[in-house]
């Protein structure tokens, strides 16, 4: 047996050992300050994650989006009974690009904020600290949505795997306080592929998906409201335009005059999205002369 000065040699060298084992360790993540703001980003550094206040969220409102109100509706009420403690369901908004799927979560955030809801957003390629993020919130008095926007999965990637555990919980259910609001121009957030429709069966006249189509059915059907978007018709992007015209103070003399312009704007960038409509609000906007202030 070792005596006490051998001993006392192995703690030393023990106690080194562990020292330089623990300064390759991430450090562990700062607790977030829930007072500092409304919104956070989850961010990652040298294997580090921690929420990141945002200061300055977008000040959008639901006033602001024109022409998709049965969208804000079933969105703000699902977002109501949550914050309310009443079951609610994770929402996945699918459909054209620029149609307002981002906006509608973030102003949905700005209509809910003041009754303690609370909004994270988290990167496709962090989605694999789902489980450690919940794991922050759980317990917590606010109610939080994880927003992922434009979230969509390659062939080959695993993340979607550790959404589906948040989703539909492991062997612990997932939090009352937590939903998962998500973005995305794919309906079932995988790409699909023609030869996979050569999996199908035919079973007593029925049409069985295989095994590809149905896990990616599989991720989307975990999402309990779906809500769908359209590309918006020539007089839906005229009305969106007009709106932001007066919203940036344009007089209602050019708004008039504006319109030949507008649709030529959105034909160079073959879309009529809101996104479209609210760049050329911007750019018109910005080539007005400054109105004198009032002394």
């Amino acid at each position: 047996m070792p005596n006490s000065s051998q001993l006392e040699r192995l703690l030393v060298q023990a106690a080194s050992v562990l020292a330089r084992f623990e300064a390759t360790l991430p450090p562990t993540s700062p607790l977030p300050d829930w007072q500092a703001a409304v919104a956070f980003r989850w961010r990652k550094s040298n294997g580090r994650g921690w929420l990141q206040p945002v200061r300055q969220p977008h000040p959008i409102s639901l006033a602001d989006l024109n022409n998709i109100d049965d969208q804000k509706e079933r969105i703000t009420l699902n977002t109501q009974q949550f914050v309310a403690g009443r079951s609610a369901n994770n929402v996945l908004l699918t459909g054209s690009r620029g149609s307002g799927k981002s906006s509608l979560v973030k102003a949905v955030l700005n209509e809910f904020s003041a009754r303690g809801l609370r909004l994270i957003e988290v990167d496709k390629d962090d989605l694999v600290d789902l489980i450690d993020i919940v794991d922050l919130l759980d317990g917590r008095p606010e109610k939080f949505i994880i927003f992922c926007d434009d979230l969509s999965f390659e062939a080959g990637e695993t993340a979607y795997k550790a959404l589906k555990t948040v989703l539909d919980g492991s062997v612990a259910a997932p939090p009352d306080n937590v939903l998962i609001y998500a973005t995305s121009n794919r309906r079932h957030l995988m790409p699909e592929y023609f030869s996979e429709n050569l999996e199908s069966k035919r079973v007593d006249d029925e049409i069985h998906p295989g095994e590809a189509i149905e896990e990616k059915i599989s991720l989307s059907e975990r999402f309990g409201l779906w809500i769908s978007f359209y590309p918006f018709s020539q007089d839906d992007y005229l009305n969106i335009v007009n709106h932001w015209l007066r919203q940036l103070g344009v007089s209602e003399k050019v708004i008039a005059n504006c319109e030949r312009d507008a649709l030529n704007w959105a034909l160079g960038r073959g879309s009529r999205s809101g996104r479209v409509a609210w760049q050329f609000a911007r750019d018109l906007a910005g080539q007005q002369p400054a109105r004198k202030k009032n002394k």
